[in-house]
């Protein structure tokens, strides 16, 4: 495929992304980001006269004595909060054996918080990283904006192939100095990131979304297979026809699912698991209508 024809069928790929997300996102989670990501506080609109049911602690004194009839103070929710993505392109992210990849549906769940956040007056940032960051791009607004992330997301190419999520919390401290709401989207396919995430979260208002295949979980029995390690190179030949090998291999995503699970717990960080088999809308809207509830 030459480069015109590559950018083409790209161009494409963001569109159909673009209308299937920015639909979600105006239809469905809009209304449910903003209640869940609450703005920095209240900052004065204006004045108005009294109606009966205000409450008398927003009457405005100076203006009710100019004018001998009540007033009351309007406030309005100031939002201009600041979104980062912070997305796992590591090896493992190019694994799916439903209907998407791994990345294609981090790709779809980041761009729907995304346009959700820019129709809230919020700015979108983005961070790629795998065992190394490898792209920053600064938070902004507008349609344009969110369209290169899309195209960020799907295209590029890491020189990494493992995943440290240490290296991209540090990372997303040191740039965005003000407190964000911080999505990490990530298979969590890593070692000691629990004090990285514990630091994140008091700075920022951190959010893990686990992505997940089922093949992880189970394998299906279909005799002697090889395996390669996504994140090393590593090969290796499994006898799948196994029942020992099945329940050895089940055990050890159990516990790597449980442990990730306890971490996320333990860091107070709030999470949902999204799978390329069921998708992310259910989980992220089970997620806002928490938060909403708190």
């Amino acid at each position: 495929m030459n480069t015109a024809q590559h950018t083409k069928e790209l161009l494409k790929k963001v569109r159909l992304i673009e209308l299937k997300t920015r639909g979600l996102s105006e239809h469905i989670f809009s209304g449910e980001y903003h209640s869940a990501f609450k703005g920095r506080g209240m900052t004065f609109s204006e004045v108005r006269e009294y109606t009966p049911g205000d409450e008398v602690r927003t009457i405005d004194w100076n203006v009710t004595a100019r004018f001998g009839h009540p007033f009351v103070k309007v406030f309005e929710e100031e939002r201009e909060l600041t979104v980062m993505l912070v997305a796992d392109v590591s090896g493992s992210a190019d694994f799916g054996t439903t209907t998407q990849l791994k990345r294609e549906l981090i790709t779809e769940a980041c761009a729907t918080i995304a346009f959700s956040a820019i129709k809230n007056n919020d700015k979108v940032g983005l961070i790629l990283f795998s065992d190394t960051v490898e792209k920053f791009i600064p938070p902004k607004k507008g349609r344009s904006h969110i369209l290169r992330l899309i195209r960020e997301l799907l295209e590029f190419k890491p020189t990494g192939h493992g995943t440290d999520i240490t290296a991209a919390l540090r990372y997303l401290n040191s740039v965005i100095k003000k407190r964000s709401i911080a999505f990490l989207l990530s298979d969590m396919m890593d070692d000691d990131y629990e004090p990285a995430l514990k630091i994140s979260n008091r700075k920022h208002d951190l959010v893990v979304l686990r992505t997940a295949d089922p093949r992880e979980g189970e394998l299906p029995n279909v005799g002697l297979v090889q395996f390669v390690d996504p994140e090393n190179g590593t090969t290796r030949w499994v006898n799948t026809g196994s029942r020992a090998m099945r329940n050895s291999y089940r055990a050890a995503a159990l516990k790597h699912q449980n442990r990730t699970r306890e971490i996320l717990r333990r860091s107070g960080v709030d999470h949902a698991t999204i799978t390329t088999k069921d998708g992310y809308v259910r989980p992220l809207m089970a997620l806002f209508k928490q938060r909403d509830v708190r």
